[in-house]
């Protein structure tokens, strides 16, 4: 990973940049040209205000000569590719180098990349893993290329995050690139129920489809230790169709295929309806049945045989749970090579 960052400044002030009535009538202003009003841009109103990437085009236009010159890169920068479980892409925090409106702004960004009904447990999430300092003092953003002159990438990162919006500006790749998800709800060790984690669903509807495999099914999906988590290489894609760990689809029958397709509906349930279907597509582009799936002894909490590790993977996509000591979970879907 990039590690070498350009040197300290210090922090914006309030009064340096847009004040939180510019802010909201430039919001409002490009809400409009999408049809939504001025008053969808109030706190906690997310599921009515402009998209994600509106707000990144506004958010870009406030950032100071000094805080364009620690967070802004050219868009085909390698750092933009990156993706890691704990990470600061910039080495400046949230709270400590934005005023309080472009913190306002980063925080619906986030929200709009989330689903309705996801979108606040996530953000609790990230708050929670984020320490004391709750979200915007543990996490950093970075911008890549200028929105609405060309191609552009805002990412969010931090513990257990890593999020992107690209307004599609990376051709053939869900979210703009694989993307880190993670919670540790009560704990680093957390007990085979794993209660109060945001993430554990998608584990349980997995082992559902372990649960209606035969005996020689089971032999080919249950393996003894998950990949190696190592930053953007844990979700390399392969490109290959044979050779990859698990049962294959095509030793699956028509209702455990679907049982899967559920699973990945699970899996993309957090993110806003245009990226599940985006990525839905993708996969099916690149040959469901060329999709494999496995689940790992080793990690499984409690010895209770029900799978805290696995995977789906085909030539394009990697979705990865390692649910032990507690979630991580990455997910990586381009278009067929």
């Amino acid at each position: 990973m990039n590690t070498k960052f350009r040197s300290e400044t210090s922090p914006c002030d309030d009064a340096c940049d847009l004040g939180r009535r510019a802010f909201l009538r430039k919001s409002a202003g490009a809400g409009l040209a999408l049809g939504i009003g001025p008053g969808a841009l109030a706190i906690g109103a997310e599921e009515k205000s402009p998209a994600s990437e509106t707000l990144v085009a506004s958010f870009y236009k406030t950032l100071t000569d000094e805080q364009r010159k620690e967070i802004c890169f050219p868009f085909d920068h390698i750092l933009r590719s990156e993706v890691n479980n704990n990470w600061q892409i910039t080495k400046h925090r949230l709270n400590a180098f934005f005023n309080k409106d472009q913190q306002e702004m980063i925080r619906q960004i986030f929200m709009g990349l989330h689903s309705e009904e996801y979108a606040e447990k996530v953000f609790g999430q990230v708050e929670h893993d984020s320490g004391k300092d709750g979200f915007f003092g543990g996490s950093s953003v970075a911008m890549f290329g200028e929105p609405e002159s060309g191609k552009f990438e805002f990412v969010l990162t931090g513990r257990h995050c890593t999020r992107r919006c690209d307004g599609d500006s990376v051709e053939g790749a869900a979210f703009g690139g694989p993307i880190f998800y993670g919670h540790a709800a009560e704990g680093f060790d957390e007990t085979a129920e794993h209660p109060g984690n945001v993430y554990w669903y998608q584990a349980k509807r997995a082992n559902s489809v372990f649960q209606m495999l035969d005996g020689k099914q089971r032999e080919k999906a249950l393996l003894i230790a998950g990949r190696i988590e190592d930053g953007t290489e844990t979700v390399k894609l392969s490109g290959k169709t044979d050779g990859i760990e698990g049962i294959r689809m095509t030793d699956l029958s028509g209702d455990q295929k679907d049982e899967v397709r559920k699973v990945l509906r699970d899996v993309l349930a957090p993110y806003r309806a245009g990226d599940v279907e985006e990525s839905m597509k993708l996969i099916e582009a690149a040959g469901f049945d060329n999709l494999h799936m496995a689940f790992y002894k080793k990690g499984d909490i409690g010895k209770d045989k029900v799978w805290d590790v696995w995977q789906i993977e085909g030539p394009s996509m990697v979705s990865f749970f390692r649910g032990s000591p507690h979630v991580h979970a990455w997910l990586h879907v381009r278009a067929p090579a």
